[in-house]
């Protein structure tokens, strides 16, 4: 049964979108709510309005001070874990959660599965691959949790849905001791938010979470031995098996790709002598090796749900990657341009890269603590020429200069957005017919740009005025 909220006394700490969506739920429910939040800017003002003509208290500037009387802190993701508020409340033993936790009580016994997936990189697109092959098997779903429809929402929706597909981020997991998906999936694992976390290990931890209690599939990742090692500490139902992914053939109990077939030998009953086909490498947009492996853990997934092979196929051939994502803008006299802004960190870079033979990089940014020598050292011979612009780009000049250093290197020393314009007619002139000048930038964009939609954006928007002026095939 669905827990009880009646007459708690709720903080929730955060007014973003899975705040207010959080505080909104369980003033309904019955609970005494309070919000808080340091900032104080017009958008929070306008939204703390609305939450208080719903009789939710919002204290606005303060995101520190705990309200007196209160039984339970619900907190939005990316609050860190030494934040005051909660030292506050585990100083006198008040539980703190997060809006996934609350979700997953809301849902109760008889509420829609969660097939749940997180990793370093790939989430959002292997969430909405999944929910694209689950629509095409004709069931109510959404890609929903860290992207999309709150949490709190989707289980409370009418009519109810099947089964979620659900993308839970490491912050996320950290705050959901409870949370038991019916099958889960950790993608990959790679250094990130270690500031956050504080290592590498609780970092590792978190992602694991999402196998707790899976009772189907265990979904990992054959290249990412890190992947297998959290299922195998997993504490999961009996029965519930280790699935892997390949792009080689795969073993048994694994998905993988066999002459541009993605191939199941996981969930079919003679496994040990044949494989099903799913679809074709050709289904799959873009066809890039890392999004190939997303693929094949949305179809695991799915599989473990009962879906037909067919689904998959249909789903597959049915998604629209979202923007930003290797996403080709324009061929301009025998060179495309391919938008990687979601690539914020090294390992996202890495699979870019890897998906072209002959690429001019352009990339910096914010660092966030990475080193750059492996992902050089291992691009070098793919490389025509880089461009560098943002405020930490020597870190990835001086890898260059230890690892490629014959390759032609343009430091624009810029960290305007208007370098962005400067990088693509520099790395235009590098470029050779055949090539694939490709932004993926391996770091975070806020020292120029809002975010990296808004890198995205301007790389496109320059794209396209270099095209206008010399004709191109635009998609």
């Amino acid at each position: 049964m669905p827990a009880t909220f009646d007459g708690l006394r709720v903080t929730v700490a955060g007014l973003g979108v899975s705040g207010v969506s959080t505080a909104r739920a369980l003033a309904r429910l019955g609970s005494r709510v309070t919000v808080v939040d340091g900032g104080d800017s017009e958008r929070q003002r306008a939204r703390a309005a609305e939450l208080r003509e719903q009789g939710i208290d919002v204290w606005l500037g303060d995101g520190e001070r705990l309200p007196g009387d209160t039984d339970l802190v619900v907190t939005s993701p990316g609050w860190r874990p030494d934040s005051p508020l909660f030292t506050a409340a585990a100083a006198i033993g008040v539980e703190v959660v997060g809006d996934v936790e609350i979700a997953w009580r809301l849902r109760g016994d008889a509420g829609p599965p969660w097939l749940a997936v997180t990793g370093t990189n790939g989430k959002t697109t292997t969430v909405r691959m999944l929910a694209a092959i689950l629509q095409a098997a004709g069931l109510r779903t959404a890609a929903v949790g860290n992207i999309g429809t709150p949490l709190v929402d989707a289980v409370l929706a009418d009519p109810p849905y099947d089964v979620l597909a659900v993308e839970l981020s490491s912050y996320q997991l950290h705050w959901a001791p409870s949370v038991r998906p019916h099958s889960g999936a950790v993608l990959n694992l790679a250094p990130d938010h270690l500031d956050w976390h504080g290592s590498m290990d609780a970092y590792a931890a978190d992602k694991g979470r999402v196998y707790a209690g899976n009772r189907v599939a265990c979904v990992y990742n054959v290249a990412d031995p890190a992947t297998e090692d959290l299922v195998a500490k997993a504490d999961v139902v009996e029965g519930c098996r280790a699935i892997g992914f390949t792009l080689g053939p795969p073993g048994l109990s694994q998905l993988g790709v066999v002459d541009g077939v993605l191939a199941d030998r996981a969930f079919i009953a003679d496994r040990r002598e044949r494989a099903q086909e799913l679809a074709t490498v050709a289904d799959v947009n873009p066809p890039a090796p890392h999004n190939i492996a997303n693929a094949l853990a949305a179809a695991a997934l799915a599989r473990a749900y009962g879906v037909e092979p067919v689904a998959v196929r249909d789903g597959l051939r049915a998604f629209t990657p979202d923007p930003h994502r290797i996403e080709h803008v324009a061929d301009v006299a025998g060179v495309a341009y391919v938008d990687d802004s979601k690539a914020t960190n090294t390992h996202a870079a890495e699979a870019s890269l890897a998906a072209y033979a002959s690429t001019v990089w352009i990339a910096g940014g914010l660092a966030k603590g990475a080193t750059f020598d492996d992902l050089v050292r291992g691009a070098a011979g793919r490389l025509r020429g880089v461009v560098l612009i943002g405020a930490d780009r020597g870190l990835i000049a001086q890898a260059l200069a230890r690892h490629a250093p014959d390759v032609p290197v343009v430091d624009l020393g810029r960290t305007d957005t208007g370098a962005m314009a400067a990088a693509v007619r520099e790395a235009t002139r590098l470029a050779r017919p055949g090539d694939t000048v490709l932004m993926a930038p391996a770091c975070a964009s806020m020292d120029m740009f809002t975010s990296y939609n808004e890198r995205g954006d301007a790389f496109a928007a320059a794209v396209h005025a270099l095209a206008d002026g010399q004709g191109a095939t635009e998609q």
